[in-house]
């Protein structure tokens, strides 16, 4: 069973900001900037091109509804995109806001306290809701 599994089965906290019945959205504990955010099939698959293609589309879309969202409630010149997978054999889309270049490298990190991050996760589950 994945961390993300456990995650999705209420085992583990996170800062929740979307979710519907086969996906959810939370933000990454280790961000690589402010609102960096995690979209994750609930139904646990390793690679994203194992996914079958109705999932892998409807992951895009709740990935696109999540970053319209996120957009809005973090300062950044546009979200990016990545799909690696190598840290947790469960499919996951990393949504990050941008400022520049250097927020897409995974070597670079953020601190937040937790306050920021439940700030920064209430708004956007707000946007996401309505």
């Amino acid at each position: 069973m994945s961390v993300f599994t456990k995650i999705i089965n209420g085992e583990i906290p996170c800062y929740k900001v979307a979710e519907n019945e086969d996906f959810i959205a939370f933000l990454d504990i280790n961000p690589n900037a402010p609102g960096h955010t995690l979209c994750v099939p609930k139904k646990e698959v390793n690679k994203i091109f194992d996914l079958d293609s109705e999932t892998y589309f409807d992951l895009m879309d709740f990935s696109r509804e999540v970053a319209l969202a996120l957009r809005e409630e973090v300062t950044c010149l546009r979200i990016g995109m990545s799909v690696i997978g190598l840290e947790v054999p469960h499919v996951h889309v990393h949504l990050i806001p941008l400022r520049d270049m250097e927020d897409m490298r995974f070597s670079n990190k953020v601190s937040l306290t937790d306050e920021e991050m439940q700030d920064i996760a209430t708004r956007v589950k707000e946007r996401f809701d309505h």
